[in-house]
């Protein structure tokens, strides 16, 4: 029997700080066992976050010149590099409890298997680099940036980023995944066709719900409160 959980789906562009700070607040509920499982699938206004393991050379750009571009830069408490989130790519944050032996490589290669199905729904041929880093990629482009943390081993925070139809022009001010050669690409240009976040999410939905043995309900309307979209977004 499928685990119930909460999915939260905000319309609109939520801003950065708006949904690490209510990402947090949501683990620490589900780490004192207040909530189920969570998921909050989301697009947000253009940032650039650096994991624990990012190096400053791998911003190519000044924080200025992102500013100026209307964009910001977080370091944040993730595993990884730097990284881009934006209009037109899928965020998905899972806030799940990993149980009593929690398997963090076994977490990492759920969220490939999601990702790479969703994908596959919609007639993209993509796949892991083991070789290479943790993530979904086609060739020596990545499509899907994932980085994790786990909150005191047992509940996941963060998560992955699939570009579906994002500026990725963006991606000119870092060094991606802290890989310097190889690039990234989006479903679009894989499918050579449009496509949107809207789109994907029944998909999106369904095959997190899947992998991680999940059945969702709406969250709260108090608790979605917490993820409200910006106001005034292009």
């Amino acid at each position: 029997m499928r685990r119930p959980a909460w999915l939260i789906r905000p319309e609109g562009q939520v801003p950065y700080d708006v949904a690490n700070d209510a990402m947090h607040a949501l683990a620490e509920r589900r780490l004192a066992d207040e909530i189920p499982d969570t998921v909050i699938l989301l697009e947000h206004p253009p940032v650039f976050t650096a994991g624990r393991r990012a190096a400053e050379a791998d911003l190519l750009w000044s924080a200025d010149e992102v500013e100026a571009r209307g964009g910001l830069v977080r370091r944040i408490d993730r595993g990884g590099s730097f990284t881009f989130h934006g209009p037109g790519q899928l965020v998905g944050y899972p806030i799940l409890h990993l149980g009593a032996r929690p398997d963090a490589a076994g977490y990492l290669r759920g969220i490939e298997d999601t990702v790479i199905a969703i994908c596959r729904d919609h007639g993209a041929t993509v796949g892991r680099r083991v070789d290479v880093q943790t993530g979904v990629w086609s060739g020596d482009d990545k499509v899907c940036a994932i980085g994790v943390r786990l909150m005191r081993t047992r509940v996941t925070l963060h998560g992955f980023a699939l570009n579906v139809d994002p500026d990725l022009a963006w991606f000119d001010g870092i060094v991606a995944c802290g890989l310097p050669d190889h690039g990234v690409t989006s479903l679009r240009r894989l499918l050579d066709r449009e496509i949107t976040v809207e789109e994907i999410l029944p998909s999106a939905v369904r095959r997190i719900a899947t992998t991680f043995d999940l059945a969702f309900d709406d969250a709260p309307a108090e608790v979605a409160a917490a993820f409200a979209p910006a106001r005034d977004v292009a």
